[in-house]
């Protein structure tokens, strides 16, 4: 297997937690064949003191199991920790992603998964982790999407685009969280202030008057990932 390290490159350390233990030798064989150097833990009280004598660059996180589920895991870990955390859910645990994802957590996976999908989200977890958000001199660039935050210009293939102020805050929220899933509420915080915070469809509606000026096929949205009944996920430049 590829593990796509070149001979110099750092070697990351994930921490797995799962208290199925045919599921933690599964990860643990496929990450290591990846390149990844892998750690687990099978409750979330043993994942808190693994982040703190290990020190993982990134965790893989069970919502459901003994001891502590991995939403009060996110929460203590967030409370002194920034690594990224992905947390995973079985079919019908929406609730506990969105809560999951407001608790701090980077990303999300719905059991099962394929190992090609779950590394892809590794990667582009760990590559934030020396990112900093663009800042307003910086220019984002994605796919033939350009957007200057010191002119709040944005460009599509050359040709400017008109956004009216709130479009373009929204757009720069989302771009500000590239390739990070970020939930209806964290959004309509963020852009419009916590008087919306429950107005998913006012969110709803700006979303589809910014894909009508950004995707080349609104109908089949390129940039403004739909993350079903949780929120929204702006294509990252790296994938």
């Amino acid at each position: 297997m590829d593990n796509n390290l070149g001979s110099n490159q750092k070697v990351f350390k994930i921490l797995v937690v799962d208290d199925e233990l045919p599921t933690l030798r599964i990860l643990k064989r496929n990450l290591t064949g990846y390149g990844y150097e892998v750690v687990t833990a099978s409750d979330g009280l043993e994942a808190l003191r693994l982040v703190e004598e290990s020190l993982p660059d990134l965790m893989l996180l069970d919502i459901t199991m003994p001891n502590m589920n991995g939403l009060e895991v996110t929460r203590q870990v967030r409370r002194w920790n920034q690594l990224p955390i992905i947390v995973v859910s079985a079919l019908g645990e929406e609730n506990q992603k969105v809560e999951a994802l407001e608790l701090g957590a980077d990303d999300y996976l719905t059991k099962p998964f394929g190992m090609n999908e779950l590394v892809a989200r590794i990667k582009v977890a760990l590559r934030r982790l020396n990112q900093k958000l663009p800042e307003p001199s910086n220019i984002f660039t994605v796919a033939g999407l350009s957007i200057d935050f010191t002119r709040r210009l944005v460009t599509l293939n050359g040709q400017e685009l008109k956004l009216t102020p709130q479009q373009y805050d929204l757009l720069r929220f989302l771009v500000q969280n590239a390739g990070r899933v970020v939930t209806h509420r964290l959004t309509l915080l963020n852009v419009w202030g916590p008087e919306y915070e429950k107005e998913n469809q006012y969110l709803h509606v700006f979303i589809g008057q910014l894909r009508q000026k950004i995707e080349p096929d609104p109908a089949r949205p390129f940039f403004i990932i739909t993350e079903r009944g949780v929120g929204y996920r702006f294509r990252s430049p790296e994938v």
